[in-house]
């Protein structure tokens, strides 16, 4: 348990907030009116929360947050306070449980604040905690526990600044995207830099959630949706195929029947190809494991993240939050069953093959009706280009759904070896809860490993720089050093395994940089030495004369460079180094 804060803080929970600065104006909004305005709590009551005292203008602090969690856990048994981590800046990261009589039953994980701006999500858990613990809401807990961490990315939080978010309407203080650090923790579920997210990843093999609801709040173009919420998605871009299968079917249709009945407008999550031609289609993606939604889909944890509309007023969207935070809860509580048997079947499942390359697919998955708003195109003459005008009327449509088709895949080995001195991708495996075994005595296999030609650093993204390039694979008699890892591929994290390790995916541990060394080169050879034996192996191997005279057509930069070229012949030569761009995972066949 962790200490309260000073009382006086309390005190701070009245100050009206400063009047905020000019911010950059943003469409019209249309007037909104719904049964979640009965949850607000009046003037005067004890337990209104601070964002309700100021009339949504501003979320609190950190300090402030934490300091009415204390006093309303004091105030009830329901809940419990408890740390998970620490932030780079030193704050803490906590939780509140929600539990009635026995532990044991299923846990439904809330997070807010992971893009800190973004957090409706946390004052509208804080009413929601208050009606749980003290307004007769605790049959939220009858079948379920909820567990909620109301500041994910709590240095960021305290990053405030009017001109954060500024397609965003309300509150007037939202705090900073990324972490002090500069890392947007989701972009960071697969490589797991951010001490942030190495405690939730902790927490999440603690707590082995039956679903996990992640808070956010959407960027992008104006429309009549208020909740939005978003899944792996579509058919054939899942990698849980049954838990996809419950929470389109069984979660979308009870949820969007709770939120409506709470005056709110719920939709899956749209993304546009073309926001100023929404004639071009909404479009959905297969999804890496960096981001929440894709990592529980590799992971086979039910995951959920909520985008409230960014351009709905600040009030409204912590009602609509509030709404998708209780339907969720009272859905799960009575279909936990089902949704226990999807996870089940999901974990058993051993697909052969891992799809590593998408591409569009112009063919409309399908076609939707399409709460839209009205715009106005004119030109701009700032921009010098035409630019749309959002009207505060409702437009009807219907558009296309564009996904994608699988390009490339890769078979599935029956293990990976891990070698002792990638301690980082080791530290990996542990947080993730994957699987493995070590040795304890060095033993030499015959494994198929990947060689990386025609290496490419870049971007730079979440402070890596990424590696790609073609990738060859070849067999290879390797002896693994004791301290190696075996990981098989058979156990319920075994997809998410292969979205690590295997070097073509997309998030694997080598597109996000973690063996720079494999670019070095061992050694060298002096020039006086290097010419007269590439020389030699020119006269003596017609196919090398050959492919060394094609590489010199194809490459002047090559032709004009004398080192690259002798370091062309030493790299085929018995002095060349055969660990040069080897990636040192090995896949181990069946």
């Amino acid at each position: 348990m962790m200490l309260p804060l000073a009382a006086g803080l309390l005190a701070g929970l009245a100050t009206p907030p400063e009047a905020p600065p000019a911010r950059a104006p943003l469409p019209p909004v249309m007037a909104w009116h719904g049964a979640s305005e009965r949850l607000i709590a009046q003037a005067g009551d004890p337990w209104i929360t601070p964002a309700e005292r100021n009339g949504f203008a501003a979320t609190p602090s950190y300090a402030e947050t934490r300091a009415w969690l204390e006093r309303l856990v004091a105030a009830s048994p329901l809940l419990a306070l408890e740390r998970f981590g620490t932030t780079p800046e030193g704050r803490d990261l906590f939780f509140v449980r929600a539990r009635k009589g026995a532990a044991g039953k299923p846990v439904v994980l809330i997070q807010a604040g992971i893009h800190s701006g973004e957090i409706d999500g946390k004052d509208a858990g804080l009413m929601l905690l208050r009606d749980i613990a003290l307004r007769g809401k605790d049959d939220l807990l009858d079948r379920v526990e909820l567990v909620f961490v109301p500041i994910y990315n709590a240095d960021g939080h305290e990053r405030t600044s009017p001109y954060n978010r500024p397609n965003q309407r309300g509150p007037n203080n939202p705090g900073s995207r990324s972490t002090a650090q500069n890392i947007n923790l989701n972009r960071d579920y697969a490589k797991a830099d951010a001490p942030e997210t190495q405690a939730m990843l902790r927490l999440l093999n603690r707590l082995d959630p039956i679903l996990y609801i992640d808070m956010h709040v959407s960027d992008g173009f104006d429309h009549g949706y208020d909740v939005t919420y978003t899944f792996a998605g579509w058919g054939r871009h899942v990698q849980s195929k049954a838990i996809t299968a419950w929470l389109n079917t069984s979660f979308q249709r009870g949820v969007d029947t709770f939120v409506r009945r709470m005056g709110h407008n719920p939709s899956f999550y749209p993304s546009a190809i073309d926001e100023r031609d929404l004639s071009k289609g909404l479009r959905v993606a297969a999804e890496g494991p960096r981001y929440s939604t894709g990592y529980g889909d590799h992971a086979r944890i039910p995951t959920v993240l909520v985008e409230m509309h960014c351009l709905k007023p600040y009030r409204q969207r912590v009602l609509g939050a509030y709404a998708m935070m209780e339907g969720a809860l009272r859905h799960v509580g009575r279909d936990a069953a089902a949704l226990r048997t999807a996870i089940a079947a999901d974990r058993a499942d051993r697909p052969a093959a891992l799809t590593v390359t998408w591409a569009r697919d112009e063919t409309p998955l399908a076609w939707v009706k399409f709460d839209g708003m009205a715009l106005e195109r004119y030109r701009s003459p700032a921009s010098g280009e035409e630019e749309v005008r959002y009207v505060a009327r409702p437009q009807p449509l219907k558009l296309p759904i564009i996904g994608q088709k699988p390009v490339a895949s890769v078979a599935l080995p029956r293990a990976w070896w891990v070698p002792a001195s990638a301690t980082a991708v080791i530290e990996r495996l542990d947080l993730h809860g994957i699987g493995y075994e070590r040795i304890d005595a060095p033993r030499t296999l015959d494994l198929d490993m990947v060689r990386l030609a025609d290496p490419k650093l870049g971007p730079a993204s979440e402070q890596r720089v990424m590696m790609s390039g073609t990738m060859r694979h070849e067999r290879r008699r390797e002896t693994m050093p004791a301290g190696s890892v075996r990981v098989p591929y058979d156990q319920p994290k075994g997809l998410l395994a292969a979205a690590l390790l295997e070097a073509e995916a997309v998030d694997s541990v080598l597109v996000w940089g973690f063996f720079p060394g494999m670019l070095q080169a061992a050694g060298g050879m002096e020039r006086y030495a290097g010419a007269p034996l590439a020389e030699r192996m020119l006269a003596a191997d017609p196919a090398l004369r050959a492919a060394f005279e094609a590489k010199l057509a194809a490459d002047p930069a090559f032709a004009a460079d004398g080192a690259a070229r002798l370091d062309w012949f030493i790299a085929r030569s018995p002095y060349g180094d055969s660990r040069h761009l080897l990636y040192p995972i090995g896949r181990e066949l069946g």
